[in-house]
């Protein structure tokens, strides 16, 4: 098999339990974990598009973006804002959001605060609509919504609360080495709870009684010295296919981020 084209970060999906993957790569969506256990290569075409105006760019910004649509400030989209990154400093209810319709479609949705052992316990959020994903694109093998509130502000007032006493962050070496610490998630939610009673009023939150999501990933052998591959440096990088977690590719010569190369131009060939 050899496809061409530019790649998005893989979509996924849980079925009974278990991680999904499919790799968008022009036209085609290639089912990742039926390559799990082979050889592959990726070639880097020197070619970026950006994923919304398509312009090729020399570099990608904000995971696939070019200059103008990613960082620039008066022409950046309202997706590449540092509000994506930290919902707490929205700023639409001062008039300022840089596109208001796309800001209520995506801002203004249900959104769910959830704890996460991945490489140790977590705090997030996501759009309601987006679990089990988000867990999954974090490499998460379990997870438990908390709290849903109406807005991503609301879930960002949260989650700053709650990072007093938890992480927001995931350490990504542990994570792929599947050196995971983990922590009763129900247990972490009666004690997290108490602490945040003036935010979870303040914002209306509701509380959830849903069960933990245990997530499988298709791995056949985990990497022991974590070693990053990136095609600004190797433009072919091929290897055996040795498992997928979170958005990283798992190959016997390192790891592969396929987020970070959002809009690049690849041709996979197996």
């Amino acid at each position: 098999m050899q496809l061409n084209g530019n790649i998005k970060m893989m979509e996924t999906s849980l079925n009974e339990g278990n991680a999904c993957y499919y790799l968008p790569i022009g036209d085609a969506a290639v089912d990742m974990n039926a390559l799990v256990g082979e050889s592959i290569e990726l070639t880097f075409n020197q070619i970026i598009n950006c994923v919304n105006c398509g312009k090729k760019t020399n570099k990608s910004y904000s995971q696939g973006y070019c200059y103008l649509c990613g960082v620039n400030e008066g022409t950046a989209l309202a997706r590449c804002d540092m509000c994506i990154m930290k919902p707490e400093t929205c700023h639409y209810h001062l008039g300022t959001c840089r596109e208001p319709e796309w800001g209520v479609e995506n801002c203004f949705q249900p959104t769910i605060v959830y704890l996460a052992n991945s490489s140790g316990i977590k705090v997030g959020i996501t759009r309601k609509t987006n679990t089990p994903n988000r867990w999954i694109d974090q490499g998460a093998i379990s997870a438990l919504p908390i709290l849903e509130v109406g807005s991503r502000i609301k879930s960002g007032q949260i989650e700053v609360a709650l990072k007093s006493f938890i992480a927001d962050k995931t350490n990504w070496r542990n994570m792929l080495k599947n050196e995971v610490v983990v922590s009763d998630l129900n247990s972490m939610k009666s004690s997290l709870l108490q602490k945040v009673t003036n935010e979870i009023n303040m914002t209306e939150a509701i509380t959830l009684e849903d069960d933990v999501v245990t997530i499988n990933y298709p791995v056949i052998k985990y990497p022991t010295k974590v070693v990053s591959l990136n095609f600004d440096k190797t433009p072919v990088i091929s290897g055996v296919l040795e498992g997928i977690k979170g958005q990283y590719l798992l190959l016997d010569v390192g790891v592969l981020n396929i987020r970070k190369f959002s809009s690049y131009n690849l041709t996979l060939s197996t």
